[in-house]
């Protein structure tokens, strides 16, 4: 029985030090990210309320340069720092550490921003999605656990960016996710664009009635 008690402690002990290490490094990542992973900078994605797997594979494929890795300045705290990127960080990190800082930013409730969007192509942003992307993206683009990434709220620019990776190929993807990506026009993606900027501010569509969204 002591020799449990012992060992009980001791894991309790490591946990802590565990979850005090993560809120260091999730302290450095606000640097950009924005504090709890509310990022405030239209190129920088929002962490807050993803899934655990999606930002533990992120950090992992950034580790191993299977994402393509800008040189950023930091945002917040010494700005005069030297340039960084993903790549760098994520190599810092240890396995351990990439699954924290899942658990820790998807326990964060996610908050869309507030940004420009063309209301007369959410309608038929919507109809889009429904066709392409609500199978691995669902509820419009809203649901953390399709482990896919949220799109509903997302900062606009980072969205792009992302798509251009993708169509340019700098940026791995499944082979179903090719398909549907590859067969949409500029159009297409604008209007996917003003979709999800808008689900802030309008009712989402159901599957029936995308034509009549109209935005409130």
């Amino acid at each position: 029985m002591k020799t449990i008690l012992i060992c009980g402690a001791v894991a309790l002990l490591l946990t802590s030090v565990s979850r005090a290490d993560i809120k260091e490094v999730a302290a450095q990542c606000a640097d950009c990210h924005g504090e709890n992973g509310l990022s405030t900078e239209s190129d920088v994605p929002i962490l807050a309320g993803q899934s655990e797997y999606l930002i533990e594979d992120a950090l992992m494929a950034f580790s191993e340069n299977e994402r393509p890795c800008e040189d950023s300045k930091f945002r917040d705290g010494d700005t005069s720092r030297a340039l960084t990127n993903m790549c760098e960080i994520a190599k810092k990190l240890t396995e351990d550490q990439m699954v924290e800082l899942g658990k820790h930013y998807s326990g964060i409730e996610f908050v869309g921003v507030t940004q420009e969007f063309d209301s007369t192509l959410v309608a038929k942003g919507a109809t889009v999605h429904e066709r392409n992307c609500e199978k691995c993206h669902s509820e419009g683009g809203s649901y953390a656990d399709d482990d896919a990434g949220i799109l509903a709220g997302q900062w606009t620019p980072y969205l792009r960016t992302s798509i251009k990776k993708f169509l340019s190929k700098q940026r791995p993807m499944a082979d179903k996710m090719s398909v549907k990506i590859n067969r949409l026009k500029p159009e297409d993606f604008e209007a996917l664009y003003s979709f999800y900027a808008s689900n802030l501010n309008c009712l989402l569509y159901t599957s029936d009635a995308a034509d009549d969204m109209q935005c409130v």
